[in-house]
């Protein structure tokens, strides 16, 4: 059967959004003094740039996603609305320490490290933000570190470069399920690919747990949902997180649906029966979210290690409480 992906047809008239994604206006002494410090030192974050609803949750626990090698990506996916463009090969050498500095004055206890698309690069950009990850552990050894990476063209060796910088979490995101990723992401990226990545950055074991993250609401079905989250764990990936495709402008990519907050909770209780260490699935998550990040440093000491045996009695005390996969699907 073949499925509709949106935005092949004319778009229809907009809905308005659910109300359990209206989210209040961001504030708190904490954000407030982020927003101030980001100004005054020109670091720019995702968290803003791309309008995330969480902005004011994040920061005021102390967690911000900052983006480096530049504002232009080499791709153009349908959902994403940074910049697309050819950036020649330009790096800014002062940009690691610059932003090192900049994140110790922002005493900040967790932060994501994110990136465009460089293909334009003989590594993908990925010694640029390994060398960026150990400059911010210089002047903060206690920080946590995660890298929210790209694809590297998959190409191995830039993801063991990457991993040379020791970051507590790489992450990379699948972002769809496989039916809609040639529609929704840029050509040149790959469902496969993606969890090879993944699989081979769990196997490298230079980062403490890895992590990808699905949007919902681009034209899958449940189905798709519970298959994409199947295939994250057989990659080896320890923390999923689960949230809903808001649509940046009228040019990007038509939302398919709205998932209930009920739906997302069903996610969450499956990704937690298949093993994952932590599965953050709501309306309003997002693949950097302090929940996640939460988890990761309660978990950062040697002892509170996670294992496949740790997730053994998990599985059998939720197992009781988990929704039959058959009733997770959406009837068509």
């Amino acid at each position: 059967m073949n499925h509709p992906v949106p935005g092949d047809q004319a778009p229809a008239k907009r809905e308005p959004k659910p109300p359990w994604l209206k989210v209040r206006a961001p504030g708190g002494e904490t954000y407030t003094f982020l927003k101030h410090t980001l100004r005054k030192l020109d670091l720019h974050t995702v968290c803003e740039e791309a309008r995330c609803p969480n902005v004011g949750e994040c920061w005021n626990a102390g967690t911000a996603t900052v983006m480096v090698l530049g504002d232009t990506c080499t791709r153009g996916c349908r959902f994403c609305a940074v910049n697309t463009g050819n950036p020649k090969g330009m790096v800014d050498p002062r940009e690691p320490t610059h932003v090192a500095k900049a994140i110790a004055e922002l005493k900040l206890r967790y932060v994501v490290l994110t990136m465009v698309d460089r293909d334009d690069l003989l590594d993908g950009g990925a010694g640029h933000v390994a060398e960026t990850v150990r400059a911010i552990r210089d002047l903060n050894p206690a920080i946590q570190v995660e890298a929210l990476v790209s694809d590297f063209a998959g190409r191995h060796r830039d993801i063991e470069t990457l991993l040379a910088g020791k970051p507590d979490v790489f992450a990379h995101n699948l972002e769809v399920v496989r039916r809609v990723t040639r529609q929704v992401r840029d050509p040149r990226c790959s469902y496969d690919r993606s969890l090879d990545v993944l699989s081979h950055a769990k196997s490298s074991g230079g980062s403490r747990f890895v992590k990808s993250s699905l949007m919902v609401g681009t034209g899958e079905t449940e189905a798709e949902v519970l298959e994409a989250m199947d295939d994250l764990r057989r990659a080896q990936v320890d923390i999923v997180t689960l949230g809903q495709y808001l649509r940046p402008t009228p040019k990007h990519l038509p939302v398919d649906r709205y998932v209930t907050p009920e739906q997302f909770a069903a996610y969450e209780q499956y990704g937690l029966g298949l093993g994952f260490s932590f599965v953050a699935s709501g309306p309003l998550v997002r693949s950097s979210y302090h929940a996640a990040e939460g988890f990761v440093m309660a978990n950062h000491s040697p002892e509170s290690e996670v294992t496949s045996r740790d997730a053994e009695p998990r599985e059998a005390a939720i197992s009781s409480q988990l929704v039959p996969k058959e009733s997770l699907l959406r009837k068509r």
